[in-house]
């Protein structure tokens, strides 16, 4: 079966390219070139043929993904699933399943049942957690369980993984000779790594056997999302050696990768200053070609804990207008606790604003939205103006709860409605100047 980076290289406009070509009101062709170039990837491992679509990469809309997942303190597989199904109705475009506990194969076959978002996951969480299980040290992983591990998980359906193949010895003597972190390693995955490398001595066999990876992948046309296990955990760390050494590693196995024929995609932080997050963005797509950048948040400070989905969602606008690609949801109780399925929810809205945000000032050719919702408001015609809001439902409710005296006011103003004054007093001659407020001319 050939990948659909190998198809577009023949020229082949394959349905999944035709249907984001439609979604993106894009050329067929140029979605193809970009497929070809490995500007766009599109995660959709043929064992779930009715897995939604979502094109990531160049010129298309910034997507967002939520993660679920149960932990050592928290498994419930009930709980799980409904924060799955919140995930896809508040509109996330992929999903990864990051359990940490109970029955791992269980829970994300429950999940891939559940759900029609294209799934990713982390391999090494369950790899580390079962080896721990059966040996009482995770440092005992044997390869070759890992490897057999992934090949499992993709087929159950998966359509992407996170996968940390450039954490290698050159990586942590970086770690090691810088000598101390704020944050730590704040990845879980990235952390049992380099644990592993340090108790056993030993290469990273993920970028050590790194074509076997990319092998794996092209099976399922799945999307190598390269790991970003060296991330910073907070602002100070932000750019230090050791999360640039894993950064270029990162940008030149996307390269290697997609010379193979495996869809591949670069990983971000992580905790970065917003004075930082462009010049990020900047480096990566430079040193990876253009490769689709998945970014976590990122957050701009760490001072924000129950209220992290805000501060994500404001570095995650700015990530989108500088050219981030696929942003991962924070929810209010990063840092704190696992989310709920309220915090899932509040966490994708919070993420599809920035989103949007980022977008219309990426490409201002797509504000167009913007400009009939905000005539909807002036004229103070609220049906239409819901379809043009990214949550018509809560806008909804919160008229109804709190209706106006007069039906074309709200409750904010009242009888001192500036829009409705506003529309009275220019639809008169002002001071002899004929002003007014109706629709201007195409």
């Amino acid at each position: 079966m050939k990948t659909q980076i190998e198809l577009a290289r023949n020229g082949i406009i394959t349905g999944q390219m035709q249907t984001v070509s439609e979604q993106e009101n894009i050329s067929p062709g140029i979605v193809c070139k970009r497929v070809a170039d490995g500007q766009i990837v599109i995660p959709c491992n043929p064992g779930r043929p009715n897995q939604k679509v979502a094109g990531i990469g160049t010129g298309l809309r910034t997507k967002v993904n939520a993660s679920i997942g149960t932990s050592s303190d928290i498994c419930d597989i009930e709980l799980e699933i409904a924060k799955t199904k919140a995930a896809e109705e508040e509109g996330a475009d992929t999903l990864m399943e990051l359990s940490a506990d109970g029955d791992m194969d269980a829970i994300r076959r429950a999940v891939l049942a559940n759900v029609n978002l294209p799934v990713g996951n982390v391999p090494l969480y369950q790899a580390f957690k079962e080896t721990g299980r059966k040996y009482h040290n995770p440092a005992k992983l044997d390869p070759e369980y890992l490897f057999d591990l992934i090949e499992k998980q993709m087929d159950d359906g998966l359509s992407f993984m996170a996968i940390h193949c450039g954490i290698n010895r050159y990586t942590i003597e970086r770690l090691r000779k810088q000598g101390f972190r704020y944050g730590g390693l704040a990845s879980k995955g990235g952390t049992f790594m380099v644990a592993w490398m340090e108790a056993t001595g030993k290469e990273n066999p993920l970028y050590e056997q790194f074509d076997r990876v990319c092998g794996l992948m092209k099976k399922y046309d799945a999307v190598l999302s390269l790991g970003n296990g060296i991330r910073a955990g907070a602002i100070h760390d932000s750019h230090d050696r050791a999360q640039m050494a894993e950064m270029i590693i990162n940008c030149e196995l996307a390269e290697i990768g997609r010379e193979m024929g495996c869809q591949m995609m670069v990983e971000g932080p992580g905790h970065v200053p917003l004075d930082e997050i462009e010049g990020n963005i900047m480096l990566e797509k430079k040193m990876s070609g253009n490769a689709p950048y998945y970014v976590l948040g990122p957050l701009p400070l760490d001072s924000g804990a129950g209220y992290d989905h805000i501060s994500a969602a404001i570095g995650a606008a700015h990530s989108a207008k500088a050219g981030a690609d696929l942003i991962c949801y924070i929810t209010p109780a990063e840092h704190l606790a696992l989310p709920s399925e309220n915090d899932v929810r509040e966490g994708v809205r919070a993420t599809r604003l920035a989103a949007r945000i980022g977008d219309i000032s990426k490409y201002p050719d797509r504000r167009n939205n913007e400009k009939l919702a905000a005539l909807a408001r002036r004229d103070m015609r609220w049906d239409d103006l819901e379809q043009f809001l990214l949550f018509p439902d809560v806008a909804r409710k919160m008229r109804s709860e709190r209706s106006p005296r007069e039906e074309k006011t709200c409750t904010m103003c009242g009888n001192f409605c500036a829009m409705k004054k506003g529309m009275e007093m220019f639809h008169k001659n002002i001071a002899g100047d004929k002003i007014s407020l109706g629709r201007p001319a195409k």
